[in-house]
């Protein structure tokens, strides 16, 4: 049975969107162009084993791209 890969914000964590996967496997982390060491950084899983991927959502782009000094900060939105 395949589990949804959620995409959440890792800024503001709005749920991007939802995709049907069976699991996590190197064609998808080549097409995320995540590197399998950095699978713990931008992967959770989840008690019932689905998996949550940080992005960026495109409001929080914009705004990062507007004022670009909030990269410096841990947790910019509130």
């Amino acid at each position: 049975m395949a589990m949804p890969i959620r995409y959440r914000c890792r800024h503001c964590e709005t749920e991007v969107g939802q995709l049907p996967f069976d699991s996590i496997d190197e064609a998808f982390l080549e097409k995320h162009n995540i590197e399998p060491e950095e699978q713990h950084i931008y992967i959770q899983t989840g008690a019932e084993e689905d998996y949550t991927i940080q992005c960026i959502w495109e409001e929080c782009q914009t705004s990062l791209q507007k004022f670009p000094f909030y990269y410096a900060l841990k947790k910019w939105i509130q």
